[in-house]
């Protein structure tokens, strides 16, 4: 929770814990704490108090009142901090569909003195709200979003069949948030992603090509970070951005081995995964910042089966590395080519007319051409393809 306050911005004053049989139904915590609150925001002239779980409206309301200050609860502030993060128009639309969702139940009003219109004849009663009328005009807002979010889910997809035209199997990075997934990102395909300390630091999905120590071509995705107990909300509002997990061919789940919650980040990233539908894509464990590690904490490439308390977890290849110094990224790369399931490498020997460059670009591109002979008017072609080229060629003919 400090950490997400501290990614939005803001410098804690205080931490306040309460352990109680249950919550207040006003205020969620007792009187007395209210009242210690109170004190410590007047004393310290706090502008805001952030509760580590969602408030009712009612709840927001009275707790605003008796401490005079602004009260926010987990899910605002997480959407605060999406909201400074998006870059891209899809990003800016499931921020504003989640905020939109998370605002509509928690509208409050006055009832009858914000009527919209008055006494005499014809007009008697409370007539129409102006809480209904926003209610109205925000349920309106998010079906035109949710419309634009389809277009954007469409466009995505064209992309996806445009890529798949071409067989180059996706890879997509997921973690805990500020595991490292965009330094590894930008180490693997020599991009320039953002790279920051701060939660969420990567809103907007990036897609860049990489090449295989066995001359396959693939495609990665960096993702935005999961993080313990993502609202349900939230997982809905971004699910055209983790489209690109679930259509991966692969994950690799990036954990940050040196931070001392690494077995139970694990544990919350499985079950986002198995949220979106990707509990069953094949998955790399990927250890991240081994280099900050102290010798015997966090995860280890042998101590999988505790991982989250999973012992199914042993099924799963580990591997370790540090995406700050490159450490390990050499094994990651062999370990990708031996999991990814998709396109086996084949050497086959292609006859090809001597003026069809399309097909002979084609084979430098996605394979490794091992020795070119010209016949005549035709040319032979020996190369090492991925299987699904070979496939798509042989159709042509």
């Amino acid at each position: 929770m400090a950490e997400l306050a501290a990614s939005a911005g803001a410098a804690i004053v205080d931490r306040v814990f309460q352990a109680l049989p249950a919550p207040e139904a006003a205020t969620l915590i007792g009187r007395g704490k209210v009242e210690e609150l109170a004190a410590a925001v007047k004393s310290d002239a706090v502008d805001v108090v952030i509760f580590d779980q969602d408030l009712s409206p009612t709840q927001q309301r009275n707790l605003e009142k008796a401490l005079q200050t602004k009260v926010i609860g987990r899910t605002q502030l997480i959407l605060d901090i999406f909201a400074s993060r998006a870059r891209t128009r899809e990003g800016r639309l499931q921020v504003e569909l989640a905020q939109l969702s998370y605002l509509l139940p928690r509208l409050s009003g006055h009832g009858v003195e914000m009527s919209r219109l008055g006494g005499g004849i014809g007009t008697r009663g409370p007539g129409e709200t102006k809480l209904e009328t926003d209610r109205r005009r925000i349920a309106k807002r998010i079906k035109t979003v949710e419309d634009e979010l389809d277009g954007v889910r469409a466009g995505r997809s064209l992309h996806r069949q445009r890529r798949s035209a071409v067989p180059l199997a996706t890879l997509a990075l997921a973690g805990y948030t500020n595991a490292g997934k965009s330094t590894l990102f930008n180490r693997l395909t020599q991009s320039g992603v953002l790279t920051d300390a701060r939660m969420f630091a990567t809103l907007d999905p990036t897609v860049r090509p990489l090449i295989l120590p066995s001359r396959r071509r693939v495609l990665m995705s960096d993702t935005v970070g999961f993080i313990r107990n993502l609202p349900t909300t939230l997982v809905k509002a971004f699910r055209a951005t983790l489209e690109e997990v679930t259509e991966a061919a692969l994950v690799l789940h990036v954990v940050d081995v040196s931070a001392p919650s690494a077995a139970e980040h694990t544990e919350h990233v499985r079950k986002v995964l198995a949220e979106i539908g990707a509990a069953e894509i094949p998955q790399i464990l990927v250890l991240n910042k081994i280099d900050r590690a102290a010798p015997g904490s966090g995860l280890s490439e042998s101590g999988l089966s505790e991982a989250g308390g999973r012992p199914d977890m042993r099924d799963i290849r580990a591997v370790s590395i540090s995406a700050l110094t490159g450490e390990g990224t050499d094994q990651l790369l062999a370990a990708i080519d031996e999991v990814l399931p998709l396109d086996p490498i084949v050497r086959k020997t292609f006859r090809l007319a001597a003026g069809d460059g399309a097909t002979l670009a084609l084979l430098h591109e996605f394979g490794r051409v091992l020795g070119t002979r010209y016949l005549g008017e035709d040319c032979e072609v020996e190369a090492d393809v991925p299987e699904s080229l070979t496939r798509r060629l042989e159709s042509r003919k």
